[in-house]
């Protein structure tokens, strides 16, 4: 696959991620940034289990979206960006692993990476709940969009074969 591709592909993955997002805020405000967030762009992370591309892509996304919102903490375009790249990239790392045909070992892993960088930055900045119980927060939201969004997309590209067609040079 040529490199013109592949930069467009990414782009497309951080175009998403950031319009996804933006539109959430705007649709139900503070539900994208709150200790307890429903990033609903965050589903798009299953497409680290189809091609690396998404995450350079979804990792630029989250920084772009949180460099440019208001209501971000101050250093949550570094923190936030650092945790979707690590999960992306040990989604992609564990793609294979599937217990029962279900890459559960994957999806979890932006709730275990989120629930550390951006736990430990809310516990920082704002300082009103323990860190033990911000991380739990953060995993809670991550593992509800994972497991029920980021599933049904995962099963819908899978299933009718949309990941080989859109990502034929990638082995899953």
């Amino acid at each position: 696959m040529s490199n013109g591709k592949k930069l467009a592909r990414g782009a497309i993955f951080a175009a998403l991620y950031a319009a996804l997002t933006y539109l959430q805020n705007l649709l139900l405000p503070g539900t994208t940034s709150a200790v307890i967030q429903f990033r609903l762009s965050e589903a798009l992370c299953i497409f680290a289990l189809f091609t690396p591309d998404a995450i350079w892509g979804l990792s630029l996304g989250c920084f772009l979206f949180n460099l440019s919102y208001a209501g971000a903490l101050p250093l949550d375009w570094m923190v936030g960006t650092v945790a979707t790249l690590l999960a992306t990239l040990a989604m992609y790392r564990l793609r294979k692993i599937r217990p029962h045909g279900f890459p559960l070992p994957a999806l979890l892993m932006p709730a275990v990476s989120n629930a550390i960088f951006v736990g430990a930055e809310l516990t920082v900045y704002i300082g009103e709940l323990p860190f033990w119980l911000n991380m739990l927060y953060v995993a809670a939201g991550e593992l509800a969009v994972l497991l029920v969004l980021g599933t049904a997309l995962y099963y819908a590209f899978s299933a009718r074969g949309l990941a080989k067609r859109l990502f034929p040079e990638e082995k899953a």
